[in-house]
């Protein structure tokens, strides 16, 4: 029997992410309350005795069917400007009915169910139930496997967008940024050919000028650098010292 304790606990972890299913807005977080819910069920299977139903709850449905569930939604993507208007008149109405019936069915396939509880329930045994599996199930059990690695197989072909130019080569994209007047090479940092290697001082060239686009927009804008020039004169007054010392040497 199952502790009073973690039964509220396995009913909390699959309750709560089921009622979430109701009033999330985004396919993801959808996506993650059913794997929670997953996970409750299994927790509940294997605290019921029965270990290889809780172990397929999580490889099979939580660990293969909603990642791929959640590859498909990363990979297509959904769009949140997508009409709500209904296509169909009444589709509300006629969900909500089949809803209730569907729900009155089960309600009456369940309460039509006689299942006798022995005092010590039988404990699961997965040894005993693999020769059953893979023996004469072993055709529905690989044309299982055979339709999810259909399912992400297809998600990629529909998901392709074929390319409408020829991918460029590295020379092209930086024949084009040459062409465009961009800097053929690196960035200069800042602080470089300076005396100071702060990032709000603009780097000097080997003449000692300063280089302005070595500095980053979002401190200009915020009036937070160094013009460089105190830099300038320092640095050739240093050029002239070093000068002197060779010629000494």
């Amino acid at each position: 029997m199952i502790s009073p304790v973690l039964f509220w606990v396995v009913a909390l972890i699959t309750v709560v992410p089921a009622l979430a299913l109701l009033f999330a807005k985004k396919p993801v977080h959808v996506a993650a309350a059913i794997i929670l819910a997953m996970v409750g069920l299994a927790a509940a299977y294997v605290s019921l005795d029965a270990p290889f139903l809780g172990v397929v709850q999580i490889v099979v449905y939580t660990g293969a069917v909603m990642m791929l569930f959640l590859f498909v939604l990363m990979l297509v993507g959904v769009d949140s400007r997508e009409s709500l208007k209904e296509t169909i008149a009444g589709q509300k109405w006629i969900g909500l009915a089949l809803g209730v019936g569907l729900g009155i069915l089960l309600i009456a396939a369940v309460d039509s169910l006689h299942v006798g509880v022995t005092e010590t329930p039988a404990t699961g045994n997965p040894e005993d139930l693999a020769p059953t599996l893979f023996g004469p199930y072993v055709l529905v059990v690989e044309t299982l496997g055979f339709l999810l690695i259909t399912s992400a197989v297809g998600a990629l072909v529909l998901t392709h967008v074929p390319r409408l130019l020829p991918k460029r080569t590295q020379r092209e994209v930086q024949a084009a940024r040459v062409l465009a007047g961009a800097n053929p090479v690196n960035k200069t940092f800042p602080g470089y050919y300076a005396r100071h290697n702060a990032l709000d001082a603009p780097a000097l060239d080997p003449e000692g000028n300063p280089i302005e686009e070595s500095v980053s927009r979002v401190l200009k804008v915020r009036h937070q650098t160094i013009d460089g020039v105190e830099f300038k004169d320092e640095n050739r007054a240093r050029r002239r010292e070093l000068g002197a010392k060779e010629d000494d040497a």
